[in-house]
């Protein structure tokens, strides 16, 4: 029997999300019967699992609704500079448990729905994923939408309401097919219609210039219907606005087809209007230039400019008629943050606004514009930069194409005022790109039309200023800044990671989830065996539970004290799955031919969605799962290697896998991935990274310490010379056993033995057409993962004695230092405007929130086998997991019993007596 728990120990259970008041309890169990009943029109008789998830979501929401209209009451009444973030994607996951998180009800809701005999993890796994976003840059721009309501700021992303977000991923025969993401089947309790704001957006037609000024005549017109969610900062108050608009046509679509009498043809046409709307385009750097495309583009744009231009012209809270008729103050009042190009549109079409609609003069309308508009560059891959056909320009947008023109020749004149006779340099700096098909460059656009360009790491903002944009770097040096990008850390500490982040709160309080400097408290603690031991605990049973999970949905077992080695990102050549798979089979090659050697334990896990059309990918893919066929079923290997790929990954899987994970790799060939912000959830969790010098791998080795991270392969200076030389993929092939053992094995059909040609294109590119150099750090990245499993007897990598408590403590940034870093356009003093306070509650506002890649945290992650607490012991057998708590997602309990509200408050008061 097991011993009971202490005082202390219970103590410890009490979580960082607070006790739940008896009353509160009782609130939300009034709430929820009440939507249950009038909202959801059920009873308990009849009422689905989906039917309480919808009752527990709407009582979610009623707490926040007093505070999103206080918020925007404040932000009315005080007039603060705002800003406003384009994103055709804000991939946010799921909404419930963060919103519980961030008005700190997830205590008071777990106990009500646990007395109504039901089980709040359950009711969390039935909300849809909002995956209205790709990848990163739509996960990030939702982190900043979580920053930017915790750091007070009056901030409002503008996107598309997609109907049908990211596909989901099925593995059929390990190949990737994709099935449409309804994601709104059901309906979203978090949105809400705003239908008396709905606002013209127009396409094709024709351009006339009268005496009066220009005019867009003819056009064709989509409405655009906004939806409102709500984005609460962290337990502030504060309550900002995500709008996402939706297309509907007008009544009167294509009204002539009605009058002949062709009313049903009419109607059915009414889809082509509202197909702008309907699906996210899932590829992510690489450039399709499809007409749905730039309509999604412009349509977004015209309807957010609308908005805030009508929100610039009012003064009070409520009142729609124009005050404001002066655009001098525009830039000192409104921001607009345009996330890589695809609202490169808002340039011409704010110049089109202010000159023929406002007649404000050419010359001062640039002047506001440029002052307004900020450009963030995503890429560096050349497939992925926007280049749209100037004939599409013409017939969908002919009044933005003038205006354009216009733009590139003032610009042009000046560069040739500036460097006479450098005709070659007017050619590279041009917006319009001559040759048989002439083409607009939306990034040269940007450029030009913004007053602040950066990239989104450092290495990234240098590779932008030394090469994609060399020329605009020497011609306004002042231009260019860096931001390097960052993640929240509630969604990615304190939601995904209960456990340690109560582990954490225990011994520096809570400070650290708003400023993550405040974990360098922790570095007393950096050789405290206990502080070591509680976080080995969270990891194992972090572990323990992922396991479950994917015994459960991929029928797979897997041994949980082996190393989990995580791979999770889309699908993509320079993101180099394949060397992860070369190692893999290296790896199977050495235990076949030594079964009687002590190998390491290691489950690979590989996950990430293709773009649909791109071939190469989705035979990856294919790639990984035969190999993972292969490896799996071999009785030599046992569970000493395992391969698992995790289908469909996407916000809620990342949110389980990421606190479970050992090893996080960051691969990349050295400057091609902009920043990744993978690496920084995986890091902030405990796991270590082995990775290349790219993207904010950099930054996160400077501020650890690179002896903290495992380091390999090429720098950019050396790919760069690489080029120069000629990269020959024959050469590493030939004097590398290991490597040409593998190579042969997946060109061989080893891997695939009813179709031995399967992977044939897969090994001609390597050996022929691989821009990204897998074969040139196969090498490096073995020997650098040799040095993982030295430091991992078992369990998951272990302490090193290199580790420099100095260098790990050295000042961490942030993401609102990203934010504040963009002070310069963003916040004169009146733009954090400090939220509004309610009856009852305390002003709680945190100015400085940091980025969530500090290395610190693993330091104390990084344990000896020792700290591993034993499978079947007495704390997986005596007592299970809980919701909420420190075991898992939740503490360790004796099996059968549940610790109520009152009695955490008795421990609580007999701990504090004495």
């Amino acid at each position: 029997m097991a011993k009971p728990l202490t005082d202390s120990e219970k103590r410890k259970q009490i979580s960082v999300r607070g006790l739940a008041g008896l009353g509160d309890v009782a609130e939300v169990r009034k709430s929820f019967n009440r939507h249950l009943h009038f909202t959801l029109v059920k009873d308990r008789n009849v009422a689905t699992p989906r039917d309480y998830f919808f009752a527990l979501a709407h009582t979610v929401r009623d707490h926040l609704v007093g505070r999103w209209i206080r918020t925007q009451q404040h932000y009315y009444e005080r007039d603060p500079k705002r800003i406003y973030y384009l994103s055709l994607e804000f991939y946010m996951g799921r909404t419930l448990q963060n919103t519980m998180v961030n008005l700190g009800l997830q205590n008071a809701c777990d106990e009500a729905i646990y007395q109504l005999g039901l089980d709040l993890e359950e009711l969390e796994e039935i909300e849809e994923d909002a995956g209205l976003g790709n990848g990163g840059l739509g996960r990030l721009a939702a982190c900043f939408l979580d920053s930017m309501a915790t750091l007070g700021l009056a901030a409002y992303g503008y996107g598309i309401r997609y109907e049908f977000g990211i596909f989901n991923q099925k593995i059929v025969n390990g190949w990737q097919v994709e099935e449409a993401d309804d994601w709104l089947r059901y309906g979203n309790p978090w949105e809400k219609a705003r239908p008396e704001y709905m606002l013209p957006v127009h396409f094709y037609g024709r351009v006339e210039h009268t005496p009066d000024g220009v005019k867009w005549l003819d056009t064709q017109v989509v409405l655009a219907m906004p939806y409102d969610t709500p984005v609460p900062g962290y337990k502030n108050n504060t309550v900002n606005t995500m709008r996402l608009w939706s297309a509907k046509a007008p009544n009167d679509f294509k009204l002539q087809d009605f009058n002949v009498g062709d009313y049903i043809e009419a109607v059915l046409d009414r889809n082509l209007a509202e197909n702008i709307s309907r699906v996210l385009y899932p590829n992510d750097n690489f450039f399709e230039g499809k007409e749905l495309r730039l309509k999604q583009e412009y349509f977004v744009v015209a309807a957010t400019l609308q908005d805030i231009i009508r929100r610039f012209k009012s003064s009070k809270f409520g009142c729609r008629d124009p005050v404001r008729t002066c655009f001098e103050t525009f830039p000192d009042k409104v921001a607009i943050q345009l996330n890589d190009t695809h609202p490169a549109l808002s340039i011409p079409e704010l110049m089109r606004i202010l000159v023929d609609v406002e007649k404000v003069d050419w010359d001062k309308a640039w002047e506001i514009t440029k002052k307004t508009c900020a450009y963030t560059n995503h890429t560096v891959l050349p497939e992925a930069l926007e280049r749209w056909p100037v004939s599409m320009f013409e017939k969908l947008l002919p009044r933005h194409l003038e205006i354009i023109y216009a733009i590139n020749q003032r610009h042009l004149d000046h560069v040739a005022a500036l460097f006479p006779g450098d005709v070659d340099r007017l050619r590279r700096m041009s917006v319009i790109e001559e040759g048989d098909c002439k083409r607009i460059n939306m990034a040269h656009l940007c450029v030009i039309g913004s007053h602040a360009v950066n990239g989104v790491a450092r290495i990234h903002s240098e590779i932008v200023k030394q090469s994609v944009f060399k020329d605009f770097y020497e011609l306004e040096p002042e231009k260019f800044q860096n931001k390097t990008n960052g993640i929240t850390p509630r969604r990615w500490l304190l939601l995904c990671n209960p456990g340690l982040a109560d582990t954490i709160v225990e011994k520096i309080g809570e400070e650290f989830l708003t400023d993550l400097s405040q974990l360098k408290k922790l570095l007393p603690l950096v050789n405290d065996e206990a502080f070591i031991r509680d976080v080995a605990k969270v990891k194992q049973e972090n572990k323990l539970k992922f396991s479950a999970f994917l015994e459960k949905e991929y029928k797979v077992k897997i041994n949980p004290s082996s190393m989990f080695d995580v791979h999770v990102k889309r699908i993509h050549e320079y993101k180099r799955q394949l060397l992860n798979c070369l190692h893999v089979i290296t790896l199977y090659n050495r235990i076949k031919r030594d079964p009687a050697k002590a190998f390491v334990p290691r489950t690979v896990m590989i996950g990430g969605k293709a773009a649909p059309g791109y071939h190469m990918a989705k035979l990856i893919i294919k790639l990984v799962t035969s190999i993972g066929d292969v490896v799996n079923h071999d009785p030599v290997v046992g569970d000493r290697l395992k391969v698992i790929f995790l289908e469909n990954y996407r916000v809620s899987l990342a949110e389980k896998v990421i606190p479970a994970a050992d090893l996080s790799q960051q691969i990349s060939t050295a400057g091609t991935e902009a920043s990744g912000t993978g690496n920084m959830k995986f890091m902030l969790n405990g796991a270590l990274t082995i990775g290349t010098m790219d993207g904010a791998n950099v930054e996160m080795a400077e501020e650890a310490g690179a002896e903290n991270l495992f380091i390999f392969g090429l720098r950019v200076e050396d790919v760069e010379a690489l080029d120069r030389k000629g990269y020959n993929a024959r050469e590493y092939y030939d004097r590398l056993p290991e490597l040409k053992q593998a190579v042969d094995q997946i060109s061989s059909g080893f891997f695939s033995p009813k179709e031995p040609d399967c992977f044939k294109d897969v090994v001609n590119m390597l050996m022929h057409h691989d821009r990204f150099k897998v074969f040139a750090d196969y090498e490096a990245y073995v020997q650098c993962q040799a040095q993982v499993d030295q430091l991992t007897p078992r369990g998951g990598p272990r302490r090193s004695s290199g580790i420099s408590p100095a260098r790990a403590s050295s000042p961490v940034t942030g993401l609102s230092r990203s934010m504040r870093g963009r002070s310069g356009a963003w916040s004169p003093p009146t733009c954090r405007s400090r939220p509004p306070t309610f009856p009852g509650t305390r002003r709680t506002l945190p100015w400085r929130d940091q980025r969530a890649f500090v290395f610190l945290l693993t330091l104390h992650l990084l344990f000896s086998p020792s700290t591993l607490p034993a499978a079947g012991g007495p704390c997986f057998s005596e007592y299970h997991v809980s919701r909420r708590g420190r075991g898992g997602q939740g503490g360790f309990e004796r099996a059968g019993q549940r610790r109520n509200v009152l009695e955490v408050l008795l421990v609580s008061c007999k701990g504090s007596q004495s």
